[in-house]
C-alpha cells in the first residue's frame, strides 16, 4: 500500500483549506500561485514529480472545475472569476492513483443498485447517465480516486461583493454539525462571511408537508392507491425516474425543499444569491438538473463549511446566538427517516380528521432497501402501506456522506432540535403564512388555488 495516498479524504480538506486561505487573501491570482500550491503539497505529504497531474486535478476539483490532462495550469483562475455556475459532472474520476489500491479498493462493492461501477479496467468507470450522485463512492474511495467538485471558491467574489446579496439556506439535519453551537451562533459565522442571512430550509419543507398532504387526500381514494413522496431526496426520486417509471405516476412532480428555498427567496429577494448546505453530495447534482438550473447557485456541505470556518479562524462557540424561531418540529424532522412521513400524516390528520382512509406509512432508507421496496411495488404485492418514503442515505439526511459527527447523535440532536420549536404543525408556522402571504395567499387552505405558488412548487 502507497502511504502518500492513504487517508486521501483528509489530504483533500488540506487542499481545499489551501485553495480558501490564499483565495480568501488575494494570495492566489494567477497559475503561477496554482504551481506553488501544487508543489507545496507534494512536499507536504511526500508525492513524486509523476504524481503532480494527479494533485493538479486535485485542486481543480477543489475549486469547482473538472479534472484536466494538461501538466500546467492554464486558464483555471480566469474560469473561477467567470463561472456562476458549477457544471456537471459533479462526481469524477481522477487518474493517476488506481494502480497502487487495487487490492484495497472498496468501490468495487459499493455501487450496485443503478450507477455500477465497473473494474475491468484500471479505476472505476462512472456512468454519469446512470449514476444517482449518493456519493458513496467518494466516501469509500480512500486513495482519491474518486471525488465529488467543492462549489464554495467560485462563491468567495460574491461574498465580498457588497452589491451582491447571498443568503445561505441549511437542511434540517445541520443541528449539531458543528459542535455544541446554537443556531444563532451558526447564523452569526455564516453573516461573517458575507452572507445576508441564514434560512432554515425545515421553513420549506412546512410548505412542501402542505401540498403533499393535499396530494395525498386528493390522490389516494382507496385502499389499492398509494403515494410516494418525492420532495425530499434525489437519491430515491432519480432511483424511481430511472428504474421503475411505472411507479413514476405515483411521485406527484413536487421539487425539495432545497428548491423551493431558492424559488421562493429569488422571488422575494428580486437579484440575490442562494447557496444550500447540506450533507449531501446528490443536492450538488440536483440544482443542475436542466428544469431546476438556476434556483440554487451553489451547494456547500457540512464537511466544506467546517473546512472553511476553521480556515477563516471562525470560532462559533464565541459568536452572539442570532436566534430566530423559522420551522415546525415537523418541518425539522425531514432530516432523518420518518420525518416526512410523519410530517405529512400531522396535517393530513389536521385537514381531515375523519377521512376513513388513514395515512399509512412505509418508510426505507438506504440505496438497497429502497431499491428493494421499489422492486416489490412494481411486482404487484399486496401492501398494506399508502405512502411511501424513501432516503438515499441510512438514517435518512443526517447519514448523508458529508456529515460531521455519527448518524445516531445526529438523529437525537435533530429530534431535540425539533421539540425546541415553538412551532409544532406547518399550520401553526406564521412564517409560512408571511411568505404566502406575498403571494397574496392569506389562507394555507388557499395555498393550491394559487397559480404562481403552483407553479413554484412544480418539478
Amino acid at each position: 500500500m502507497n502511504k502518500k495516498f492513504k487517508n486521501f479524504q483528509e489530504k483533500r480538506m488540506y487542499i481545499f483549506s489551501e485553495i480558501v486561505n490564499r483565495y480568501w487573501n488575494d494570495k492566489l491570482k494567477d497559475k503561477d500561485d496554482l504551481e506553488n500550491l501544487a508543489y507545496d503539497i507534494k512536499e507536504k505529504y511526500g508525492f513524486e514529480e509523476k504524481d503532480m497531474n494527479f494533485i493538479k486535478n486535485h485542486i481543480r476539483v477543489a475549486m469547482g472545475l473538472d479534472p484536466s490532462t494538461n501538466e500546467r495550469f492554464e486558464g483555471e483562475m480566469k474560469n473561477i472569476k467567470e463561472i456562476k455556475k458549477v457544471n456537471n459532472p459533479i462526481v469524477t474520476k481522477i487518474d493517476g492513483v488506481c494502480d497502487y489500491c487495487e487490492k484495497d479498493c472498496n468501490c468495487k462493492d459499493t455501487c450496485k443498485y443503478e450507477s455500477n461501477i465497473y473494474k475491468r479496467t484500471k479505476g472505476p468507470i462512472i456512468e454519469n447517465n446512470r449514476c444517482l450522485d449518493c456519493g458513496d463512492c467518494v466516501k469509500e474511495c480512500d486513495f482519491g480516486a474518486l471525488a465529488d467538485k467543492i462549489e464554495f471558491v467560485p462563491l468567495i467574489d460574491m461574498l465580498k461583493d457588497e452589491n451582491t446579496k447571498v443568503y445561505a439556506t441549511v437542511a434540517p439535519s445541520i443541528t449539531g454539525q458543528f459542535g455544541d453551537v446554537t443556531m444563532g451562533q451558526i447564523r452569526t459565522a455564516l453573516k461573517l462571511m458575507g452572507f445576508e442571512d441564514m434560512i432554515e430550509v425545515a421553513l420549506f419543507a412546512d410548505i412542501l408537508t402542505i401540498k403533499e398532504a393535499f396530494e395525498f387526500i386528493e390522490l389516494v381514494q382507496d385502499e389499492e392507491d398509494f403515494y410516494l413522496t418525492s420532495c425530499c431526496c434525489p437519491v430515491w426520486f432519480k432511483l424511481v425516474q430511472k428504474k421503475y417509471p411505472e411507479l413514476f405516476e405515483h411521485m406527484p412532480p413536487s421539487i425539495s425543499p432545497m428548491i423551493a428555498s431558492g424559488r421562493f427567496l429569488k422571488k422575494i429577494y428580486e437579484g440575490s444569491k442562494v447557496v444550500f448546505i447540506s450533507p449531501c453530495i446528490a443536492k450538488k447534482a440536483e440544482a443542475k438538473e436542466e428544469e431546476l438550473r438556476g434556483d440554487i447557485d451553489f451547494v456547500l456541505t457540512f464537511r466544506e463549511l467546517k473546512e472553511v470556518f476553521d480556515t477563516l479562524n471562525i470560532n462559533l462557540s464565541r459568536l452572539a446566538n442570532d436566534e430566530k424561531d423559522q420551522a415546525s418540529f415537523a418541518g425539522r424532522v425531514y432530516a432523518r427517516t420518518g420525518g416526512v412521513s410523519f410530517s405529512v400524516k400531522s396535517v393530513v390528520n389536521r385537514l381531515n380528521p375523519k377521512r376513513l382512509i388513514k395515512l399509512k406509512s412505509k418508510k426505507v432508507d438506504g440505496a438497497k432497501d429502497c431499491n428493494k421496496l421499489l422492486s416489490d411495488l412494481s411486482s404487484d404485492q399486496k401492501i398494506d402501506y399508502n405512502f411511501v418514503e424513501g432516503m438515499g442515505c441510512k438514517g435518512g439526511c443526517v447519514g448523508g456522506p458529508r456529515t460531521n459527527i455519527d448518524v445516531a447523535k445526529a438523529t437525537s440532536l435533530v429530534n431535540e432540535f425539533g421539540e425546541d420549536s415553538l412551532i409544532m404543525t406547518p399550520f401553526d408556522n406564521e412564517n409560512v403564512v408571511k411568505i404566502l402571504s406575498q403571494f397574496k395567499v392569506h389562507d394555507i387552505n388557499k395555498m393550491m388555488q394559487n397559480e404562481e405558488i403552483v407553479n413554484i412548487l412544480k418539478r
